[in-house]
């Protein structure tokens, strides 16, 4: 598929010595790149909504509980 898109001329030139350097042509330069924007950013919307439910739930654990965990955790000394 074709598209334009406008950038600023530094993105552009930076994007062409990138591709340049890489072997790459433009179109497969700009493919990649927004590939990997997509993939980076495509669970933001899960993450958000699992740290707003999160939010609600009381997570610290019982001092008990954690007095056992912490005691189970071998010393460096060996003991």
């Amino acid at each position: 598929m074709k598209t334009a898109i406008s950038i600023p001329d530094s993105v552009f030139q930076s994007a062409e010595n990138l591709a340049q350097r890489l072997g790459l042509s433009r179109s497969e330069l700009y493919a990649k790149a927004v590939n990997e924007y997509i993939n980076t950013h495509k669970y933001q919307s899960v993450k958000k909504k699992l740290d707003e439910v999160y939010d609600f739930i009381d997570s610290e654990m019982e001092e008990d509980i954690s007095s056992m965990q912490f005691r189970s955790i071998p010393k460096e000394n060996g003991e």
